[in-house]
């Protein structure tokens, strides 16, 4: 049975804390990737996450991005590779200091935003990221972007990878993610985003806006919690790799 994870960008909002839709997510993914106060999410916040994933059950992700809060970490920064090591550095140390004191565990680290989209193409970004994180540890899963070149630095730093790929967002032809700046971007659609999702799973490919066909092959599939329907999202898609035969884990159980 193909096993595959369902993760989810989290302590980002502080209103999903407060209204609990935050938590409600929790019962469908099985990852949670963490804000780690660059982009987003505060000590108060990590804390919170962290202890809502160990009440369901939910592995623990670093979720470091560019330190832009004002832009939310998705607006593309000049910054040297060796800018992005000292800052991805500072992140998931923050959060595996955090995750300690919760008596939890730091499994993976996914970056974020604007940071995840250069690394995808830039190599040189991509081992800035690597070497902040190996600073820190090397014993986590680095989470990257199907078929594309982060995966293969992030590899060649000595790391276990998983390709990502995601059930809420629109890809281009060449297997790129639609950019945001496009009204057609996200796919906020339950049934569209559930029908992407298990294509994904059962090695199909997603289809463009055209209508094409790209082959996308993922060991983890993402839904953002600021995607409107979240909720819904996760729990269609949910559902329907269950009824496609998916076995839903974490990376590292």
């Amino acid at each position: 049975m193909k096993r595959v994870d369902l993760n989810c960008d989290m302590g980002e909002l502080p209103e999903m804390l407060a209204d609990g839709s935050q938590e409600a997510l929790m019962k469908f993914v099985t990852s949670a990737n963490v804000a780690c106060g660059g982009h987003a999410g505060d000590e108060g916040m990590m804390r919170a996450t962290i202890e809502q994933a160990m009440l369901h059950g939910v592995a623990v992700g670093a979720h470091p991005g560019y330190e832009d809060r004002e832009n939310f970490g998705r607006v593309t920064l000049n910054l040297s590779p060796e800018e992005v090591r000292d800052s991805v550095y500072r992140q998931v140390v923050a959060l595996g200091k955090i995750a300690e004191r919760c008596g939890a565990e730091v499994q993976h680290v996914k970056p974020h935003g604007a940071l995840y989209n250069q690394a995808a193409l830039d190599a040189r970004i991509a081992r800035g990221i690597a070497e902040g994180v190996r600073r820190w540890r090397q014993d986590v899963v680095l989470v990257g972007l199907a078929g594309s070149v982060m995966l293969q630095e992030f590899r060649a730093a000595g790391f276990r990878v998983a390709a990502e790929a995601f059930a809420d967002r629109r890809y281009e032809k060449d297997g790129s993610l639609r950019a945001r700046t496009f009204r057609d971007a996200l796919l906020d659609a339950p049934e569209k985003a559930a029908e992407q999702a298990a294509r994904i799973a059962e090695g199909r490919g997603v289809l463009t806006r055209e209508g094409a066909e790209v082959a996308v092959g993922a060991q983890t599939i993402c839904i953002h919690a600021d995607t409107p329907g979240a909720e819904r999202i996760a729990e269609a898609v949910r559902r329907a790799l269950e009824r496609a035969g998916v076995n839903v884990g974490a990376l590292c159980k």
